[in-house]
């Protein structure tokens, strides 16, 4: 028989070769979902006892012969009668799923079938010059071999096909010879069909095995032989289609550890996912360990699945943006295999499972502080990146998580904002009655600083992630009367202002004659010279830099700030305190030069408290130290 494609699309079957879909490899997880399904649709026959006959070993086989230029997917399936050959084959764009779907309505799962559009076979032509099908029904029916060579025309003859299901041989044209190594092959299985629910052979491998003869070695021991095996390149049955109530910690981990082989640390837990109503959704998404490690957004680590078969990496329409820092694997039927950026942008059903998987996160989180709380303080620092991220960017997250959200003192105590805001209000409200947070994003640096607010009564949060800046300015905006103050900010009598406050021993005049003498010994474009009246003991001179200007350039620095902050050049602030003794020694020496050299020195030490005494000023500071103590 011979016949011309009934194409249901205008004009679709001329540009089915180029731009069927964009990336030419998909054609092989089209082919191998398609035998898939042939096979899940036998096992269901045979469940509802409508076929009688032995499944048997239904192992999907994908052979390359290079010497022969094809590429063969085998497949022990429905297999296809002449009449479905040519309804199915002969009319591009009509789905045999979505007609088997119908009939049995009921009584097999939607989740059980892949393919709804009839498209997937006619990806072979993309890469082939020539398609066969060799295919015998599981009905007593002959078997039949279709063979098309790319145009619109095609035969159907008889075939001499004995087994139940469908042969499919690609003769793969001269552009596309990459799709004859079997190394690239077995990629494109790997990637794509890691974990379809049939077994998939791809050649086969080496095996030990302990010597059917008996015969032992010198140590007394069997001997070992080599076999040939079936190279079974997938897991059929993946965590995430288990019961969690099935499975431990050592069943999630090792799992992480096949999809992630090159990862050496297990992760910190993992959320299972399994949804049936209003959506299906399975998947289990993992926390990985980042406290010890520089944290990078990468936003590929959760593979995307729509029935076990790989669709994308790019999961940032599905999976909530902050969340995209997970790992793991998400799969839903709802998510059709020919998605595109603006299909996952507008789908109701990708929008609901977005929200989903937030709600699920954030119940996880606040699960975890509710049962466990010393255990979620010992995972704070791993989990921190992702809360704030969360806080930030999700409004319904924000809401549920932030009566959890903890925060660590530079004592390593850990608090929620409520428990927090009861231990410091008596020390630490202002006179005009705002709680004034402090904070360090380097206690190490700032361990000067810290001791003397510690021994004003003031507690010091550690506060240092990436988004931190930006973190500050949410809360300020969602807590009344609350503000935030970094703990160099100002000095540690302003950092809090009181009712009560000290007079200057200087005046207006006295300062005016010493700010030209401090000035010329900082630089002139980073600091700025201004008077403070603190207390006699505290240092003569501090650097300080603006809570506003600098909190304004580190969220321009990762995004989110003003346009163009992010350049300017740092500013601080070296306060004098006026009534500091040195400082009255400095206004009353006549020589110039001891005046310059009061100055110089107590500017440097104040630079130096903060990490900016560098270079030849560092070496001309020592220098001077040791030439005033010989």
């Amino acid at each position: 028989m011979k016949g011309t494609i009934n194409v249901q699309a205008e004009n679709i079957f001329p540009i089915i070769k180029k731009f069927l879909y964009s990336d030419h490899e998909i054609f092989l997880r089209e082919l191998v979902s398609n035998a898939v399904d042939a096979t899940t649709k036998i096992k269901t026959l045979s469940r509802l006892g409508e076929y009688k006959g032995e499944v048997g070993n239904t192992t999907i086989e994908v052979k390359v012969d290079a010497k022969k230029g094809t590429l063969h997917i085998i497949d022990r399936g429905i297999g296809m009668t002449q009449g479905e050959v040519e309804k199915y084959l002969n009319q591009v764009a009509f789905s045999g799923a979505s007609e088997f779907l119908k009939e049995y309505e009921g009584k097999v799962e939607d989740g059980g079938i892949i393919g709804h559009f009839g498209l997937g076979f006619y990806s072979a032509f993309m890469v082939s010059k020539k398609v066969e099908v060799i295919t015998k029904s599981w009905k007593d029916e002959e078997a039949v071999k279709w063979v098309c060579d790319g145009s619109p025309s095609f035969t159907v003859t008889k075939s001499k096909k004995t087994e139940r299901g469908t042969e499919i041989i690609l003769h793969i044209d001269d552009e596309s010879k990459e799709f004859l190594e079997n190394q690239r092959i077995e990629g494109i299985l790997t990637k794509y069909c890691k974990f379809l629910p049939v077994a998939i052979k791809f050649g086969t491998q080496s095996k030990m095995i302990d010597s059917p003869t008996g015969e032992k070695d010198d140590k007394g021991e069997l001997k070992k032989e080599s076999i040939e095996v079936d190279n079974i390149i997938n897991n059929p049955d993946p965590i995430w289609k288990k019961t969690p109530a099935d499975l431990s910690t050592e069943d999630y981990n090792k799992f992480y550890r096949e999809l992630y082989p090159m990862t050496f640390e297990d992760p910190l837990f993992n959320i299972h996912i399994n949804v049936d109503y209003p959506f299906n959704l399975t998947g289990v998404l993992y926390f990985p360990r980042l406290a010890k490690h520089k944290v990078e957004l990468q936003k590929n680590k959760i593979q995307l699945y729509s029935n076990q078969v790989f669709i994308t990496d790019s999961v940032e329409n599905v999976v909530p943006e902050f969340l995209t820092l997970l790992h793991g694997v998400i799969d839903s039927p709802d998510i059709p295999l020919n998605v595109s950026r603006s299909y996952l942008q507008s789908d109701s059903n990708v929008k609901k499972i977005s929200s989903h998987i937030t709600k699920k996160v954030a119940d996880k989180l606040a699960e975890m502080f509710k049962n466990d709380r010393e255990d979620f303080e010992k995972k704070w620092s791993d989990v921190q990146i992702f809360m704030d991220y969360g806080l930030l960017t999700d409004e319904k997250f924000y809401d549920r998580i932030q009566p959890v959200y903890l925060l660590k003192n530079t004592k390593g105590e850990h608090k929620t904002f409520e428990e927090y805001k009861e231990i410091i209000k008596e020390k630490q409200t202002d006179k005009d009655e705002n709680l004034v947070i402090l904070y360090t994003n380097n206690a190490e640096a700032d361990h000067g600083i810290i001791a003397k607010a510690n021994k004003k009564g003031y507690d010091v949060l550690e506060m240092n992630t990436p988004l931190t800046a930006h973190l500050l300015q949410q809360f300020e905006m969602k807590m009344e009367k609350v503000t935030f103050k970094r703990v160099d900010a100002d000095s540690i009598e302003k950092l809090i202002p009181k009712a009560d406050s000290v007079e200057s021993n200087l005046t207006e005049d006295q300062k005016g004659q010493l700010t030209p003498v401090i000035q010329s010994v900082v630089d002139k474009d980073k600091f700025v010279v201004q008077y403070e009246s603190l207390s006699e003991d505290e240092l003569p001179m501090v650097v300080t830099q603006s809570e506003f200007m600098r909190r304004m350039k580190e969220q321009a620095e990762i995004g989110g700030g003003m346009m163009g902050m992010g350049n300017l050049p740092e500013s601080y602030n070296l306060v004098v305190n006026s009534n500091h003794e040195l400082i009255s020694k400095m206004l009353l020496e006549t020589d110039e030069q001891k005046r310059s050299n009061m100055a110089q020195q107590a500017a440097d030490l104040a630079l130096l408290s903060k990490g900016l005494l560098r270079g030849e000023k560092l070496t001309h500071f020592i220098e001077r130290s040791v030439g005033m103590i010989n």
